[in-house]
């Protein structure tokens, strides 16, 4: 039997397929992405600047440095009162300035062998409250539910905007997401979400499906009463899976064959160990949510981790991670 190249056994674990081996992510990557997705003002300052800075994004969200080694945190909000709609400058999607990049780093990218992927950090949710301010976004959904229809089309028509730039360089997967969880419940009930953010997740997630785009979405926290909007909306690859936030068992019975799961694996016992008991929980998890396929498996959260600890985590999955996989208790 050819073993199975690095793209073709993510597609097949995506696809629920007959991978040969579980994996920590979407690979081989190259990635591109529009100048601002990660929060730069016009200049190029963003997050890597000294505590005590504060910068403004191309949105005109202020944002402040308060932490060494977090990003900023966004403070000043240009939308704090949506009257101020009619006035505001939206970003243009087709500006130079923006869009340039996504046309430069996707130079030297082996499509053969590698997924193009482009990038719609703070796809909707997250950018509105960056804009409005969380407390008052909050509010905006039953005190001003048609200028919160309008905030959230306006902020989709730009990353339809810039899809259009990624559609053309030819994007085969991309990530998108907005942090709509705490660690008990949705932070924003399923019912707000169906009725403001679902139709517009959908004009965007749509376009991609129409030119056979993986769709990456990123939700941290409690997802499992979103899980049939997630499946229902067409996103192929949901992370982080946040160990300490959902009943994995129930996720993976609810998505088993219709939406594929990376993650999963605590970050604290990442943190605390010790190796043997991450090197057991990796084993645990590669047959809980990765034996009919599906499942990329990783940290359910992106920090540093001490070295011998990921080098469990890595070790764990190189030795458990080849199909047929090994039931833990056997």
């Amino acid at each position: 039997m050819v073993d199975l190249t690095e793209k073709q056994n993510t597609l097949a674990i995506i696809n629920f397929g007959q991978p040969e081996r579980v994996v920590g992510g979407l690979a081989p990557t190259h990635g591109a992405c529009y100048f601002g997705m990660n929060h730069e003002n016009a200049e190029g300052v963003g997050h890597e600047q000294p505590v005590g800075s504060a910068w403004t994004d191309i949105w005109g969200t202020v944002w402040h440095k308060e932490h060494d080694g977090v990003m900023g945190f966004p403070r000043g909000n240009p939308l704090a009162d949506l009257r101020d709609l009619e006035t505001y400058a939206w970003p243009d999607p087709d500006a130079e300035r923006q869009v340039g990049q996504i046309y430069t780093m996707a130079d030297g990218c082996d499509r053969e062998t590698h997924f193009l992927v482009g990038g719609h950090r703070d796809t909707l949710w997250e950018r509105a409250y960056m804009l409005c301010g969380m407390e008052n976004m909050m509010c905006n959904f039953f005190t001003e539910p048609e200028a919160t229809r309008e905030l959230l089309h306006r902020i989709m028509d730009f990353q339809l905007g810039i899809a259009r730039h990624y559609l053309t360089i030819g994007v085969t997967a991309v990530g998108c997401g907005d942090d709509l969880g705490t660690q008990q419940a949705p932070l924003l009930s399923p019912e707000i979400i169906q009725e403001f953010l679902a139709p517009e997740y959908r004009r965007l997630f749509d376009l991609y499906r129409q030119h056979d785009v993986l769709i990456s979405f990123h939700s941290c926290g409690h997802i499992i009463p979103l899980l049939e909007t997630f499946i229902d909306l067409g996103i192929n690859v949901l992370n982080p899976v946040q160990a300490t936030a959902n009943d994995l068992h129930t996720v993976r019975c609810i998505t088993q064959g219709r939406l594929a799961l990376h993650g999963g694996l605590s970050s604290g016992l990442l943190v605390n160990g010790p190796p043997a008991r991450i090197r057991a929980e990796v084993k645990r998890l590669l047959w809980l949510l990765g034996r009919d396929g599906g499942y990329f498996c990783a940290p359910d959260q992106g920090m540093p981790w001490p070295a011998e600890h990921y080098a469990a985590y890595e070790q764990a999955l190189a030795d458990f991670g080849r199909y047929p996989l090994q039931d833990p208790e056997m």
